[in-house]
């Protein structure tokens, strides 16, 4: 039975070498386990966990930071956080790197580059172990701070997107946006449709892939290219019913919408018209958000892993951090097509 912990007479607080003490294991060991190293055996690891637990045990940042001259943080910036497409990222990147020691710093940026290059040089002054950005739309000046940053060692991860062979500057995880596109307006024209619209809104980068995936499906099944309407606004329920109303004019027998809320939007305003999908008209999304399965008709779209994209650039942050790079700069994950029956 291991002796009664003691805390620190200055402080109050349970410190490191009490947890090593608990744990039966020098302070070293102790520190090394609590920041996940790989040359720490597991079941060390798990002893020194569960000794921390037992006693509550919170590690001193400021410490931290002064023992290893950085700190124990990571940046991550994302367009919007009321966006469940975001907010599964931004979850299990936060909780993946919690569990190796790391906080989170997490930044909007309204989908303006230049709202990004404010945030990453006020959370420079932090000096931040790793940068994770969302997608590849950067200012001149925001692709100097990711040079610099690459030269001191400290690793940027991009998201959501895949990086090209000679980007040298960062690691990405994601998918291709321009497949993913392409994949779902095939099967529209396997469904045998011929006037095949595409609606896009907020009109990021990532958007503008989809709609070339869209563009190149038709442009391989000779069809027209002419139906897409484009509009600048935020992605929502509502602007999906009035897209779905003003495309209609141009008679289209599908429609693809790059994000499943227009689609879910657009789902509504049919039934409120007495517009048969996917007989007179069909209905395809993005993303698979919460509600598309149980929409009337449930609603064929792209399934995008945006939870192993956040865990899978934690941990490849925390590789970097560590000095074990994988071999490739790019990690692509894939997406799914999920075909209901509004299609």
């Amino acid at each position: 039975m291991s002796k009664p912990s003691r805390v620190s007479r200055a402080s109050g607080r349970i410190t490191l070498a009490d947890v090593a003490r608990e744990a039966g294991v020098s302070p070293i060991t102790a520190s090394r386990a609590l920041r996940a190293d790989r040359n720490v055996a597991a079941e060390l690891v798990a002893r020194v966990r569960e000794a921390a637990q037992k006693l509550h045990y919170q590690p001193d940042a400021a410490a931290q930071s002064l023992a290893s001259r950085s700190s124990r943080n990571v940046v991550l910036l994302v367009p919007l956080l009321s966006n469940r497409v975001f907010g599964d990222l931004v979850e299990a990147v936060q909780g993946s790197l919690q569990q190796a020691g790391y906080q989170t710093l997490i930044g909007v940026t309204h989908y303006h580059p230049a709202e990004e290059e404010k945030l990453l040089h006020s959370y420079l002054r932090l000096k931040p172990a790793g940068v994770i950005l969302t997608g590849s739309d950067h200012t001149p000046a925001t692709l100097a701070m990711l040079s610099t940053l690459a030269g001191q060692g400290v690793p940027c991860v991009r998201v959501m997107e895949l990086g090209g062979a000679d980007d040298a500057s960062a690691w990405s995880v994601g998918f291709s946006q321009r497949d993913a596109g392409r994949a779902i307006t095939g099967h529209l024209v396997e469904r045998g449709r011929r006037r095949i619209a595409f609606a896009g809104a907020q009109l990021d980068p990532r958007v503008m892939q989809r709609a070339a995936g869209w563009r190149e499906a038709l442009e391989a099944a000779g069809l027209t290219t002419e139906l897409a309407l484009l509009d600048p606004r935020p992605s929502s329920i509502a602007l999906g019913a009035e897209m779905l109303e003003r495309l209609l004019k141009q008679q289209p027998d599908a429609i693809f919408f790059c994000n499943d809320d227009l689609a879910q939007g657009a789902l509504l305003a049919a039934l409120r018209l007495g517009l048969r999908v996917p007989q007179q008209l069909a209905i395809a999304g993005f993303n698979d958000l919460e509600g598309s399965a149980q929409m009337l008709p449930p609603l064929s779209t792209v399934r995008t892993p945006r939870a192993a994209i956040g865990e899978r650039a934690a941990r490849l942050m925390l590789d970097l951090l560590a000095g074990t790079p994988p071999a490739s700069r790019s990690v692509d994950l894939g997406f799914e097509l999920i075909l209901r029956e509004s299609t």
